[in-house]
Formats: structure tokens, sequence, C-alpha cells
């Protein structure tokens, strides 16, 4: 990572800025790059993939970074640069993913869920998520297409709100709680066994809005 990085910082659009500015991007950046890293591992799903992601990323975060505001959520900010530099560029070959209908999320649902964190949520899938070992994890992130892997791992990995990833992700609210809860539900056949195991009970029966 250190070696994509230094490649980073001798790009055009990098070299010769404000000193100051760089000090700062540095500061606040830097530390978050082992999160980042882990969102870029999921969303391509190979390591040099993966550090080619990051290193955008990082060109165009310092590149914009003169309009990221103080006091506001810089790891949000981050990934949704970062999202949107895979949706432009690293998905491009591939065929653009089925746009699902949120209609079977209710009006009283989305006025619920929307007003708590992920944390206020919690459910018998989402605990054994957390409790499995990381290779685990990603076996069973890594069977959910594109849009529904990126949401649970928001959501359910990183404790984003509903409403940041709605933001990361430039999605309606609506289109993130119904990626959520089809995410959710997919990951019931791969999470149930463990969580049983685990003595989680009804993980394979509990419905997940």
């Amino acid at each position: 990572m250190a070696r994509n990085l230094e490649a980073a910082d001798h790009h055009p659009a990098i070299a010769g800025r404000d000193a100051a500015l760089r000090q700062r991007f540095e500061r606040d950046v830097l530390p978050r790059l082992d999160q980042l890293y882990g969102g870029a591992l999921r969303m391509t799903q190979n390591r040099a993939d993966c550090e080619d992601l990051l290193q955008e990323t990082m060109i165009n975060a310092f590149v914009g970074f003169h309009s990221f505001r103080d006091g506001t959520n810089l790891l949000a900010w981050l990934y949704r640069i970062m999202t949107n530099t895979y949706i432009s560029g690293y998905r491009k070959r591939r065929v653009r993913p089925t746009e699902y209908a949120t209609d079977e999320i209710t009006d009283w649902q989305l006025a619920d869920e929307a007003a708590h964190s992920s944390t206020g949520l919690r459910s018998a899938e989402v605990e054994a998520l957390e409790a499995m070992p990381d290779a685990r994890i990603v076996a069973a992130l890594q069977t959910l297409p594109d849009e529904f892997r990126m949401v649970v791992y928001y959501v359910d990995v990183e404790g984003f709100a509903y409403r940041e990833v709605a933001e990361i992700m430039g999605t309606p609210l609506g289109t993130v709680m119904s990626r959520l809860h089809r995410g959710r539900r997919q990951l019931r056949s791969q999470l149930a066994e463990v969580a049983r195991d685990r003595g989680y009970a009804g993980a394979g029966t509990a419905l997940v809005a």
C-alpha cells in the first residue's frame, strides 16, 4: 500500500499542491486507509484491483480535499469518493446490476428505521456476522451482488447510518433500505449454520426489514 501511495504522490494532480493542505490530508485521511482498504477489497474482490482503486481514490480525495467541510463525516466523504471511483471506472466492464423496486418496504418502516443508526437495530444475522472470523465474513459477503454487498458492508460492518449510506452510494434512502433487506436475506443461508453454532437462536428464520 505504501508503494501505491508513493506513486500517487507523484501524480500531476497532487505534486506541488499547497503544503498545509497536504499536511492536513496526511493527518486526517491517511489514518483511515486501513478502513478504506477493507471497503475497496470488498468492492473489487482482489488485492491488485483493490490497491489500484485505493490509489485512485486517494488522488481524487486529495484533489477535492479543499471542498471537504470540517465537522462533517470524513470517512463517509472518503467512501463516497471511493464508491464513485469504483462505479465510474472498475465497473465499466460489467453489466449494470439490476435495480430493484422498493415497494416491498412500507413507508412506516422507512420512517422508523431512518430515525435510528444501524447500531440501534439488531438481528441474529448481524450479531453472527460481527462474531464471525473475517475470512467467513468475506466469503459470505462475496456471494452477494455488488449493491447488496456494499450496503451490508457499510451498515453492518462499518456501522454507518442509513442516510449516510444513501449519501455515500448516491441512492435514495428507500433503495438503501431495500438493498439492505435483500442483502441480509440472502446472507441468511450463509450465516444460519454459524449463527446456530454460536447460540443465536432463530437466525435462520428471523425477518430483517
